[in-house]
């Protein structure tokens, strides 16, 4: 980190950073909506079960999952990976019932009923809910001398797997709620890279963000608003990865 720049925005500057994060933005929205029928439908699925965790973690069902990025039969995949039609047939089953592929169609072969799948989401992520209160992510309840060090990785940690469980918990009430107006869910994401001079200039930096959204959050914070509602809203920085390398270790301890 020592070694990252930040220049002060000229005007110039600043009309272009903000094209960059519309530029972002709009990719990101118009990249979640672009489906097909060979796609999986959802960009995202949260996963918030053990169980279901449990079964998305065997070697062998997390390869036929790569493989049905496409919609395949169990015979197709079979071929593919080279194993037992039987044994792909199992996995398959376990898989959609845990709700990890869903059903394309049902076609005829011969005097069978062939069924075709597909992965019920274009990537998976585990909720902390599924770990119970080993997953316990509210800063809160940290380390008093953990909670005032904002600069902690784990704290940057705490606040992003916090983000994770509360958008999967939204989304399921969401898709319960009778009232249609309800289960669409207000969010907004930006992300932009900067490279900093120095530990001194990413410091300030870290200082005029951190007055800027109290100055904001101040302005349009209305407790008393009928019909409001609270959003959440949280910053971070990391160092950038500018490589991609192969994971050596089966878990990391962050402090």
């Amino acid at each position: 980190m020592d070694s990252l720049t930040l220049t002060p925005l000229t005007d110039r500057a600043i009309g272009d950073s903000k094209m960059c994060l519309d530029s972002i933005y709009s990719s990101v929205s118009n990249a979640s909506m672009v489906t097909t029928a060979e796609n999986a439908s959802t960009p995202i699925q949260v996963i918030q079960s053990a169980d279901t965790a449990a079964t998305l973690f065997s070697p062998a069902r997390m390869r036929i999952l790569e493989h049905l990025s496409k919609p395949d039969s169990a015979a197709g995949v079979a071929r593919r990976l080279e194993l037992p039609r039987q044994q792909i047939g199992y996995h398959l089953r376990e898989l959609e019932q845990a709700g990890l592929v869903e059903l394309v169609e049902e076609r005829r072969k011969g005097n069978c009923i062939e069924r075709v799948v597909r992965t019920a989401a274009q990537s998976f992520v585990i909720s902390p809910i599924a770990l119970g209160k080993l997953g316990s992510i509210d800063p809160a309840q940290r380390d008093p001398a953990q909670q005032r060090d904002r600069f902690s990785a784990a704290y940057l940690v705490s606040l992003a797997a916090r983000a994770i469980r509360d958008l999967a918990v939204i989304f399921t009430r969401a898709q319960k709620s009778p009232d249609k107006s309800k289960k669409r869910v207000s969010t907004m994401a930006l992300e932009v890279e900067i490279r900093f001079a120095s530990a001194e200039s990413r410091n300030a930096f870290a200082e005029e963000l951190a007055e800027h959204v109290a100055r904001l959050a101040a302005k349009y914070h209305d407790e008393s608003a009928e019909g409001g509602r609270k959003f959440r809203f949280f910053g971070g920085v990391y160092p950038a990865i500018t490589r991609e390398e192969p994971v050596e270790t089966n878990s990391i301890r962050i402090q």
